[in-house]
């Protein structure tokens, strides 16, 4: 039996060896587009409500968003489907170049509409989603064309099946990449779509969410036990002909369920949940992954599930990268804590996916309610959050010999922990200027006990095309008024 530090060891060997894989992934191929905005009234004209859009922006949908996940992760893949000959068409086609994708399975049919699907969100919800999309059975000499130029590129270590049932997986199809599958003699994955799951005979996994199972099976299953849940999939396992089930249960995590096995709960870590587009994608890609670098069933699930928790937190159909999943599996708490590359490191991913990075920095020594507002404000300002402390040196030269109350080390694991703080290093420097030239916050965010011309970093940030914000600060809240407090008693 593993312990817990030896669990997390074998897990980030695994991720570390993604590199190795070769996955296939064939399905229907979509292209999600998001508009974002606030929400602060109701039409005039009608009874909907008004998006002031701030944003838009596209990302690869369906069994593309799976191929991107698998290419973030650093493994090679191959995407099997069709997209139009429009102009959402192109742009699947130029993002698979853009993302690491190999499309040379991906047939252009005039015929066909690309698959299209709009998001309107505001306040980090989805208030509304536009479909563009015509389905159809993918013609059977167009099938066996795109499915011999999946098997002109290098054997598989994975084959993944995404089927949203929009016409690309006709039973031709799905019975000619297991057969593909078995003789390589490599695990083959299916997202099922539809009530017939022993369509897919012959696979090595079924992935499907709760309301997918309960269409399976004809049954209502939510508010089932654990045990009644398991009966039900072992039954579905034996009918359907495969050998092994992942179910995803949200926020009460996955269950594992093997023929002949003992069945395995993977509970999810409690979080904040902004969007769910896209987490059955990343759970696939990096079941698949783990599978095909020699992970057992209950570790890949493993890992799976902790990737669904990075991708929840972001706004769209994201993807995760080796080091965020790394981060992950070590324990957020301690992964937020970096060093100065390793934080030059984490900034630019989050900025290669689009996120709007905020800069705060203080002493915060002797944390209270004044600091949990002044972080909460800043959190509020962007998508990620770093912040800057001072170390004990530092502090000392600012604030005298007597300070800081709490060492840099203990203030570091206090930040850390808070779900407002997504990194936070240290700098020994009287201010924060090198760090915020390193980090080039997209926003700057300092209490309003400070004038805009007396902040420091604010040319450089403004220089860059980002923003200073001064937020409100709590009456009467400081450590130096705390410290008073406890000397007058």
């Amino acid at each position: 039996m593993r312990n817990g530090e030896e669990l997390r060891a074998d897990l980030i060997a695994l991720v570390e060896r993604f590199t190795d894989a070769n996955i296939w992934v064939a399905g229907d191929v979509m292209l999600d587009e998001y508009i974002v905005g606030d929400v602060a009234r109701i039409s005039p004209e009608a009874p909907v409500q008004v998006v002031h859009v701030s944003e838009s922006f596209a990302r690869l949908g369906g069994a593309a968003n799976v191929a991107r996940s698998i290419s973030a992760l650093g493994a090679r893949v191959r995407l099997h489907g069709i997209v139009g000959t429009d102009r959402a068409g192109d742009e699947v086609i130029r993002r698979c170049g853009e993302n690491g994708i190999d499309a040379a399975a991906i047939g252009r049919v005039d015929e066909h509409q690309t698959i299209r699907k709009t998001r309107v969100l505001g306040l980090r919800q989805q208030l509304l989603r536009l479909d563009w999309e015509r389905n159809a059975p993918c013609p059977e000499s167009l099938s066996k064309s795109l499915i011999t130029k999946l098997e002109e590129g290098p054997a598989p270590t994975a084959v993944i099946l995404s089927d949203y049932g929009k016409g690309i997986m006709t039973q031709t199809a799905i019975r000619a990449l297991i057969d593909a599958a078995a003789k390589a003699k490599v695990p083959i994955l299916v997202d099922p779509q539809g009530g017939d799951f022993s369509r897919y005979r012959g696979a090595t996994i079924l992935k499907p969410n709760l309301a997918e199972l309960e269409e399976a099976t004809g049954r209502g299953l939510r508010g089932s036990t654990e045990d009644e849940l398991i009966e039900v999939v072992r039954d579905l396992l034996e009918a359907a002909g495969v050998e092994s089930l992942v179910l995803t249960l949200s926020e009460r995590g996955m269950m594992v369920i093997t023929r002949g096995e003992k069945a395995e709960i993977i509970p999810a870590r409690p979080r904040e949940v902004y969007d769910v587009t896209g987490a059955g994608d990343t759970v696939i890609a990096v079941l698949a992954l783990a599978l095909s670098v020699g992970a057992g069933l209950d570790d890949a699930a493993r890992l799976a599930n902790a990737a669904a928790g990075i991708v929840i937190r972001e706004v769209g159909a994201a993807s995760v990268e080796r080091d965020e999943l790394i981060a992950e599996v070590r324990g957020r708490a301690t992964s937020k804590a970096l060093t100065r590359l390793a934080l030059g490191e984490q900034v630019a991913a989050w900025k290669r996916k689009g996120q709007r990075v905020v800069f705060t920095n203080g002493c915060f020594d002797l944390l209270h309610s004044g600091h949990l507002s002044l972080l909460r404000q800043a959190a509020e300002q962007g998508d990620v959050l770093v912040v800057g402390i001072n170390s004990d040196a530092s502090v000392a030269r600012l604030k005298g010999p007597e300070r800081p109350l709490v060492p840099e080390r203990e203030r570091v694991a206090m930040l850390a922990a808070l779900e407002s703080v997504d990194a936070v290093t240290v700098f020994d420097e009287d201010t924060p200027l090198e760090l915020i030239q390193q980090v080039e916050p997209d926003v700057l965010v300092k209490g309003e006990d400070y004038k805009l011309d007396e902040v420091v970093g604010r040319e450089e940030v403004e220089s860059q095309g980002g923003r200073v914000t001064l937020v409100p600060l709590l009456p009467e809240y400081s450590t130096s008024s705390l410290i008073d407090r406890l000397r007058k008693r």
